[in-house]
C-alpha cells in the first residue's frame, strides 16, 4: 500500500511539471526541451558582447558613458529575469534580451540628449505603456492605424540603421572631414582605402559570419564572435597595431569574477521631461513603443507559428499574456540599463532544435544567469569582432522590404522615406516620422483624407511637432 501510494505521488509530481509545461500536450520531451533551449542560448548569446558595445559606445548629454563590466552584467541577469519568466509563466519557447532594435535608438538617438538615468527611465515607460496596451485592446488599434507596408519599411529601416552602426564601429565605413573639401561625406576605411589588422580582423569575421549563417550553424553569430576576439588577441599580441577603439582585444587576468551591479535601479523615470519637453518626449516614448512593440509582435506570432502554437485562424493561445511579460521585460531592462528587452527571433533556432514549452525557455534563462559570473571573457571583445553581428542581423532585417508593394503610390515613397531618412539621419524617429507625414499627405491630395484615421492623424501632428521643434520653442520662447 505504502509503495503504491509513493509511486501515485511522483507520478502525480511528474505529471503536474508535464502538464504545467504542456510538455506531452504539444508532442515533446524534456530532453527535447533541454537541447532546444541550449540552441536558442547559442544563437542569441552574443547579445551579452553586443549590447554593451552599442550602450557604451555613445555618451550621454553629460559626455559620461556607462560601465562596460556593468552593462555586461545588466544585460545577462536581465535576459536571465525575462527569458525565465517567459518560460515559467507564459509557457511558449520565446526567450528575450536587449533589443538590437531599441538599444541603438536608446545609445544613439535619446542617450545624447539627456543622462543615461533618464534614458533609461523612457525605457521603463516604453516597457509600462507596453504592458497597457497589450492589456487593454488598444494594441489592435494602433496595430490597424499603421499600415502594413509602413511597418516593414520601418523595421528594414532599422536593419539599415543597425547595420550601418556595425560598420561604422568597425571603421569599415569612416566620415570624411569637411575641412578637406570634398562633397563626399562616408567614404571606405580610412581615406577610402581599407588599412590596418583591425579592419582586417573585422573583414574576417565578416565573411566568416555569412559562411556559417549560409550553412546554417547554431551559434554562427557567436562562433564568429569568439573567432574574431581570438584572432584580434593573436593579432594584438603580435604586432600591437591599435586603433581598436573602445576595447583592446587583450587577454583578461581571469575568466570568472562576481557580477557587477551598480547600475541596476539607475532610473529617472520623469527627468527627461523636464529636460527634453513634453512633445521631444511623447516622440521619443513612440518611437521606442513602435520599435519594442511591433518588431514583438511579428517574431511572437512567426516562431509560435513554427512551433505549432498557432491556430488555424491565425490566433496564438495566450496571447495577451505572452505581450503582457514581453512589455514587463522591456521595462526590467530599464531598471537594470541593460535597455529594453525583447523575443529575439533566434529563438527560432531552438523550435527548430525541438522547443516546443516554456521549458527550452528556462533553460535559456538558466545559462543567462550562468553568465554572469564571465564577464571578464566579455569585455576583452573589440568592436571589429562584434561589428559583423550587426551587419548581419541589420541585413536580415531588410529582408522585410519584399513584403513592401511599392508599386502602390501611397506606400512607395513614405516607405522609401523610412528607409533613407533612418540611417542617414541616424535617427529611427526621423525616418518614422518622415513616412507617416508624407503616407498621410498623398493620402489627403488624393481625396481620402478619412482613410488614415484619427489615431493616425494625430501620430503624424505629433511628428510636426518633432520636426518643428525648434520654430515651436522659438514661437513660445
Amino acid at each position: 500500500m505504502g509503495k503504491n501510494t509513493s509511486g501515485t505521488a511522483a507520478a502525480s509530481k511528474v505529471n503536474g511539471f508535464d502538464r504545467w509545461f504542456q510538455i506531452t500536450a504539444r508532442g515533446s520531451t524534456v530532453g527535447a526541451e533541454i537541447r532546444g533551449g541550449f540552441t536558442t542560448f547559442m544563437a542569441m548569446a552574443y547579445i551579452v558582447v553586443l549590447n554593451p558595445l552599442i550602450l557604451t559606445g555613445a555618451t550621454d548629454v553629460t559626455g559620461e558613458r556607462l560601465s562596460l563590466v556593468g552593462v555586461t552584467t545588466m544585460t545577462a541577469f536581465s535576459a536571465f529575469i525575462a527569458t525565465t519568466v517567459m518560460g515559467a509563466v507564459g509557457r511558449v519557447p520565446l526567450a528575450l534580451a536587449a533589443a538590437l532594435t531599441v538599444n541603438a535608438v536608446v545609445a544613439y538617438q535619446i542617450a545624447p540628449n539627456v543622462t543615461w538615468a533618464q534614458a533609461m527611465g523612457l525605457v521603463v515607460l516604453e516597457g509600462l505603456l507596453i504592458v497597457v496596451l497589450a492589456i487593454s485592446g488598444a494594441r489592435a488599434a494602433i496595430m490597424n492605424a499603421i499600415p502594413r507596408d509602413l511597418k516593414y519599411a520601418i523595421g528594414a529601416g532599422l536593419g539599415l540603421f543597425i547595420a550601418l552602426i556595425g560598420l561604422v564601429n568597425a571603421g569599415f565605413v569612416t566620415r570624411r572631414p569637411d575641412a578637406d573639401g570634398t562633397t563626399v561625406p562616408v567614404v571606405l576605411g580610412s581615406g577610402g582605402e581599407l588599412q590596418g589588422w583591425p579592419i582586417a580582423v573585422f573583414v574576417i569575421g565578416l565573411l566568416l559570419t555569412i559562411a556559417l549563417w549560409g550553412r546554417r550553424v547554431p551559434g554562427a553569430v557567436m562562433i564568429s564572435i569568439v573567432v574574431a576576439t581570438v584572432l584580434g588577441i593573436v593579432v594584438e599580441s603580435v604586432a600591437s597595431p591599435g586603433g581598436w577603439g573602445l576595447v583592446t582585444p587583450t587577454m583578461p587576468d581571469r575568466v570568472f569574477a562576481a557580477p557587477d551591479f551598480s547600475l541596476f535601479g539607475q532610473v529617472d523615470l520623469f527627468g527627461a521631461f523636464t529636460h527634453l519637453g513634453l512633445v521631444t518626449v511623447v516622440v521619443f516614448l513612440f518611437t521606442l513603443v513602435l520599435s519594442g512593440f511591433f518588431d514583438a509582435m511579428g517574431t511572437i506570432i512567426a516562431v509560435s507559428d513554427e512551433a505549432g502554437l498557432v491556430d488555424d485562424k491565425g490566433r496564438m493561445p495566450g496571447i495577451g499574456r505572452v505581450l503582457s511579460i514581453d512589455g514587463a521585460a522591456a521595462a526590467f531592462g530599464g531598471v537594470t540599463s541593460s535597455s529594453a528587452n525583447t523575443v529575439f527571433v533566434e529563438s527560432a533556432a531552438g523550435v527548430g532544435d525541438g522547443a516546443r514549452t516554456g521549458l527550452a525557455s528556462v533553460v535559456t534563462g538558466l545559462l543567462f544567469g550562468a553568465t554572469m559570473f564571465l564577464v571578464p571573457l566579455a569585455a576583452v571583445v573589440p568592436q571589429q569582432a562584434a561589428a559583423p553581428a550587426l551587419v548581419l542581423v541589420g541585413g536580415l532585417m531588410v529582408a522585410q522590404v519584399r513584403n513592401i508593394d511599392f508599386t502602390d503610390t501611397e506606400i512607395a515613397i513614405p516607405a522609401f522615406l523610412i528607409l533613407a531618412i533612418t540611417p542617414f539621419t541616424y535617427s529611427v524617429t526621423s525616418g518614422v516620422g518622415a513616412g507617416i507625414i508624407a503616407f498621410v499627405l498623398l493620402k489627403t491630395v488624393r481625396g481620402k483624407w478619412r482613410e488614415p484615421g484619427w489615431l493616425l492623424w494625430i501620430v503624424t501632428l505629433v511628428f510636426v511637432a518633432y520636426f518643428g521643434i525648434h520654430g515651436i520653442e522659438v514661437l513660445f520662447g
